[in-house]
């Protein structure tokens, strides 16, 4: 489908939506609700928490639909919801050790006709260790990264999901991967 009319259609949906039409928000939330459970899991790293956060999140969203103003664009705001209700529903949880959604299903080893057993499970290594370095990082280091290099967002998309400037989502993130670096260093990745 085009993608102008994707966004036609999204924008009627979220008018629709906040003019009370719980059925068009059904939509818009059928939508997302993939996108924003994979956020709340590479978040949390725990399925049922991330099943809850995502089911809180939508919740959240057709409390506040009323005051979407669109500034971004609604999946954008979906992120921030769903970011924020991961940080309350885990200090509620009281849990302390998260692990990030494995990387490996997201980043495959290239396959190239040079390609050995050998660097095939090196690329494995790295990506375990990553996975435990990302998993040490702080949680806000951690969402940052995750927005930023496993989901794409930009800039100003991180800014506007986590209520900051983009000047601060720059910042966030080149300080996490430093902090990311030094720990697979320590690791002697």
């Amino acid at each position: 489908m085009d993608p102008d009319r994707v966004q036609a259609r999204e924008r009627l949906l979220v008018d629709r939506a906040r003019s009370g039409d719980q059925a068009a928000f059904a939509e818009l939330v059928r939508s997302h609700q993939d996108d924003m459970y994979t956020l709340a899991y590479r978040l949390t790293a725990d399925r049922e928490l991330a099943a809850d956060v995502a089911q809180e999140a939508m919740i959240r969203a057709w409390r506040g639909i009323g005051g979407f103003r669109g500034d971004a664009s609604f999946s954008t705001w979906l992120y921030r919801i769903t970011a924020n209700t991961a940080w309350t529903l885990r200090a509620r949880s009281r849990r302390r050790a998260w692990m990030p959604l494995e990387l490996a299903e997201r980043t495959p080893a290239p396959e190239t006709p040079q390609s050995h057993p050998e660097t095939a499970g090196d690329a494995g290594d790295l990506r375990r260790r990553l996975v435990d370095a990302l998993s040490r990082l702080p949680a806000g280091s951690r969402q940052v990264v995750v927005l930023k290099d496993v989901e794409g967002m930009s800039h100003a998309e991180i800014a506007s999901a986590l209520g900051i400037t983009i000047t601060a989502a720059k910042v966030r993130l080149h300080r996490a991967r430093l902090r990311l670096r030094r720990l697979l260093e320590e690791d002697g990745t």
